[in-house]
């Protein structure tokens, strides 16, 4: 029962946090300043570690460094998002008052999706005790490919989700401030309906790519602790610090580039633990001290030996610059959706 009620709570209070986020403080679209998200960021920042203390306080030292570490591995691998983000953005030049809006749809849907990984993940552990080394395996794969993989532009026309959506949702290439779907005539003086706009596609786009990183980031959790409390509580404390964390990181992600090869370390090294787990239990405080170090070595080295933009440029402009309305998505021609012909040359114009 004492459990039961730890997760009704918490989760009351992560949806009380949400709805205060968009009902109050972001009723109104606007750009987020840095300083305004640097200000959320440390608020998520300082939350995270009361939460931590109290887990330390009332379950144990051993609880409080699992939820520790395991705040630390996913708000580390959370950065990687932010990578694909600053893509996503750029590419369908997303006008960047309506960015929050898109992160925010964004992470409710991660909550539920890793939500329910997360369950999944704890009844098999329990369960089938040789999964662990199933997902060890998986994240020394995941961690060296990482390693090796080098970085590409986004082509969302070759996800096959969203090849899924263009299928059977009709979508305008033109945003409608910061509307998911909007009603347009099929010509003119005709009957309404219901269209997409280019701004549910991005939301698309960012709820497969955590999905994807979801993939790799809770089973490292699990490298941690096997507590689904702990996991749950880390992973949705990281997510939630996400959206502050991109647009504090958005204009000067591509300066850490030795982030990744550090991110690949850590993933090898949580799935080696895994792997080991039979034979020797490393330590949390070890791992957690391995884990803080690699990041920061990695985060030190960017800095030190930085990489000019030419060579390293992971956008072609600034996602966060200002840009006039409406504005024309890079989305396939009206042509191809059978639009009408006033459409076509209102997008040509």
């Amino acid at each position: 029962m004492d459990q039961l009620w730890l997760w009704v709570g918490f989760n009351v209070f992560v949806l009380a946090m949400l709805a205060l986020d968009l009902g109050v403080f972001h009723r109104q679209a606007h750009a987020v300043s840095v300083k305004e998200a640097g200000l959320w960021s440390v608020a998520w920042i300082a939350l995270a570690l009361t939460f931590n203390y109290g887990i330390y306080h009332f379950m144990g030292r051993q609880a409080g460094l699992e939820f520790l570490t395991g705040y630390l591995i996913e708000k580390a691998l959370s950065v990687d998002n932010i990578f694909v983000f600053v893509l996503v953005f750029s590419y369908f030049r997303v006008p960047p008052k309506y960015q929050h809006r898109v992160l925010f749809w964004g992470v409710l849907g991660a909550l539920l999706m890793r939500g329910a990984m997360i369950g999944a993940g704890a009844a098999l552990i329990e369960r089938f005790h040789w999964i662990i080394y199933v997902f060890g395996a998986f994240l020394v794969f995941t961690g060296i490919r990482m390693a090796l993989q080098e970085e590409h532009d986004i082509e969302p026309e070759s996800n096959p989700v969203i090849r899924l959506v263009r299928r059977f949702i009709p979508i305008t290439n033109v945003y409608h401030g910061q509307s998911f779907f909007v009603k347009e005539p099929l010509h003119a003086g005709g009957a309404l309906r219901r269209v997409a706009t280019p701004l549910f596609v991005v939301l698309v786009l960012v709820e497969t790519t955590d999905l994807i990183f979801a993939v790799d980031s809770i089973p490292a959790i699990f490298a941690v602790t096997h507590d689904p409390f702990l996991v749950y509580t880390s992973n949705v404390f990281a997510i939630l610090g996400l959206r502050s964390l991109y647009f504090v990181l958005a204009g000067v992600i591509h300066k850490f580039h030795y982030l990744k090869l550090g991110l690949s370390v850590v993933l090898v090294f949580v799935g080696v633990k895994m792997l080991l787990v039979d034979v020797y239990k490393i330590p949390i405080s070890a791992s957690l001290g391995l884990i803080a170090l690699v990041l920061g070595t990695a985060v030190a080295a960017s800095l030190l030996f930085p990489k000019t933009v030419e060579a390293h440029a992971p956008v072609a402009h600034d996602p966060l610059a200002p840009r006039p309305e409406p504005v024309v998505a890079p989305l396939a021609s009206d042509a191809d959706e059978g639009l009408p012909e006033q459409r076509r040359e209102a997008s040509s114009r």
